[in-house]
């Protein structure tokens, strides 16, 4: 088994908030697709800023 080292948690950090911005744009949300991108461009400096820009919007959303 491999293992799991911190270069691999950050890129699956950076792809998972990928797929979540490709799914807020499929579903209309531009804004929460672009934050998202933005995000996960940002995340190969600030490790985990995708994971809490996407848990935020998860959260904003269900507030709304």
């Amino acid at each position: 088994m491999a293992a799991i080292t911190a270069g691999s948690m950050k890129s699956i950090s950076i792809v998972s908030t990928l797929v979540d911005a490709a799914v807020a744009f499929a579903r209309g949300r531009r804004k929460d697709g672009l934050l998202l991108v933005v995000a996960a461009a940002l995340s190969s400096r600030v490790p985990g800023l995708g994971t809490l820009t996407s848990v935020a919007l998860r959260i904003a959303r269900r507030l709304r």
